[in-house]
């Protein structure tokens, strides 16, 4: 098909750039642009205010609705749950400084002395953790462009040590739609060592073409209101080559990010820790999907989706549903949502 020989192409020109990334390298940018000068953005303000209006810090979740729920419960036909969150722990990979780490307390004077004439006795647990580690949504106040978030908030007017003053993740109502899920590789089928590893190589970069034809492959529409889910088999590297998965990853494209924000879907995600493609499509640039989704868009990033049994099962529809943690002024959330169909 000609989007799969564009992706040849466009794999066999980004494997240089996949052999040299590394942790350190590929996104120490992050650390250089602190001391060096980078040029300012001008802010053409064409993307804010929020077609929901200049006071909105919801986003795309404004297309919840009853009718949505009503049409996602009629996609359970089994009854069969589907877990989309992965097991979070000290030795899961994360994009740096990130951690985690978690202390058993017993109770009472620490020592475990039972409680009362009945010796009640207990734990406890102490977290010390980032949000953005293991399966996650990125808030509205995530990522932004030049200090500029969605629908026109400036970092100086809502971001403070103690938590947002805007777009905290507590304030999102539980997410109950319809999701969808896309398998990419049966659309990159033909590049190297997909057919017997499940898995595309990083730097391979899915845009309108290849989401277009996925959705034509699997009899599936994409709806407003919907969750899309990408199937790249990437997470399998997670357990066995931690670091090659944080190298890098086959992911969502600039393009394609625009054509899904076109479709009005309300969270796009995958199983990656990135959800877009790294190394990305035009050098120099960093993450441009995440602000181009979330800050442009409204639209909520899930990341590091389990979704291989959802593959397994050919199961492209079901109901989506996310119950997230009401931390107040949170920006992202460790998340496990549930697909039911």
């Amino acid at each position: 098909m000609p989007h799969k020989r564009q992706s040849q192409a466009r794999f066999a020109a980004a494997k240089p750039a996949i052999r040299k990334t590394t942790i350190q390298g590929a996104f120490g940018a992050f650390a250089l642009s602190a001391t060096l000068a980078l040029p300012a953005l001008a802010d053409d303000h064409s993307w804010h205010p929020s077609k929901y209006g200049p006071d909105d810090e919801l986003g795309s979740l404004n297309l919840l609705s009853p009718d949505k729920v009503k049409q996602a419960a009629r996609l359970i036909k089994t009854g069969k749950t589907y877990s989309l969150g992965v097991v979070t722990g000290s030795k899961s990979p994360a994009y740096p400084p990130r951690q985690y780490s978690m202390t058993i307390l017993q109770l009472d004077d620490g020592m475990g002395t039972p409680l009362g004439t009945n010796r009640a006795t207990g734990n406890d647990d102490l977290m010390n953790i980032w949000m953005g580690i293991g399966s996650q949504i990125d808030g509205l106040g995530h990522m932004g462009i030049d200090h500029v978030y969605y629908n026109g908030n400036k970092a100086s007017d809502f971001v403070h040590p103690t938590g947002l003053k805007k777009m905290g993740t507590h304030k999102l109502p539980p997410m109950v739609t319809r999701g969808v899920l896309l398998d990419m590789t049966q659309q990159f089928s033909d590049l190297p060592g997909v057919t017997e590893t499940g898995m595309l190589p990083a730097g391979t970069a899915f845009n309108s073409a290849e989401i277009k034809a996925a959705v034509k492959a699997q009899g599936v529409t994409i709806g407003s209101g919907d969750v899309v889910l990408f199937h790249t088999g990437w997470l399998a590297k997670a357990d066995t080559a931690p670091q090659d998965f944080m190298a890098g990853e086959p992911g969502l494209g600039i393009d394609g990010a625009k054509y899904l924000a076109s479709l009005d879907v309300m969270a796009v995600g995958a199983d990656s820790w990135a959800v877009e493609v790294l190394p990305g499509e035009i050098e120099g640039e960093l993450f441009p999907v995440h602000p181009e989704l979330l800050a442009k868009n409204g639209i909520y990033i899930l990341e590091n989706m389990n979704t291989h049994e959802l593959q397994a099962d050919a199961a492209w529809e079901f109901m989506f549903v996310l119950g997230q943690p009401k931390f107040e002024g949170a920006v992202q959330a460790v998340i496990n949502p549930v697909a039911i169909r």
